[in-house]
């Protein structure tokens, strides 16, 4: 493999030289080819100082160079301004869950406090609907005791004419208000 390598560095070397060695005559004559090219060669290097290329050149690589820098700056800036945004919108998600997670809890505490507040207001109701029963019971008791009554006055009242008119003995006539007296009892209780 090298002598592969040696024998293609000769055969390069071998061509490039070979316009070298075809120069004849003196150095310093325009019939030699090195020599013109030479000439042109400074000439051209001249030409190019004269014009001042190199600082042209050197001015244009600065520009460039400071373009280059200031596209930099402004891409690192961008990225510590995307990162600020980034670590903002971050926060800002983190916080909106954090919320979201209050809001959640918050809403099932109410639920549940309302759920409680609804079961007592429930009991509260069905007590006073308890009590407005008893008390239509006891008022219904009342009204039957007091038409018992009163009907138990009617019939003593009824008792007494029918006494009065059939001209009983005053012993038979206690007898009978005794015994409306036993019925109206029996019927009050």
């Amino acid at each position: 493999m090298r002598a592969v390598q040696r024998t293609a560095l000769a055969a390069v070397i071998a061509l490039a030289a070979g316009p070298a060695f075809a120069a004849k005559g003196p150095f310093f004559s325009l019939g030699n080819s090195d020599f013109v090219v030479l000439i042109a060669f400074v000439i051209f290097i001249g030409v190019l100082l004269y014009f001042k290329v190199p600082g042209m050149i050197g001015t244009m690589l600065d520009d460039r160079a400071d373009k280059v820098r200031q596209e930099l700056e402004t891409a690192r800036n961008l990225r510590e301004e995307a990162q600020t945004i980034l670590a903002e919108f971050e926060r800002k998600q983190k916080d909106v869950q954090e919320e979201s997670q209050r809001i959640v809890a918050q809403a099932k505490a109410d639920a549940e406090s309302a759920a409680a507040q609804a079961k007592e207001d429930l009991q509260t109701s069905i007590e006073r609907r308890m009590k407005a029963a008893a008390d239509q019971i006891a008022s219904a008791e009342e009204a039957a005791v007091k038409e018992v009554r009163d009907r138990a006055v009617q019939v003593a009242v009824a008792a007494a004419a029918d006494v009065v008119r059939a001209g009983i003995t005053p012993a038979d006539a206690d007898a009978l208000i005794g015994e409306s007296l036993k019925v109206v009892e029996q019927k009050l209780h």
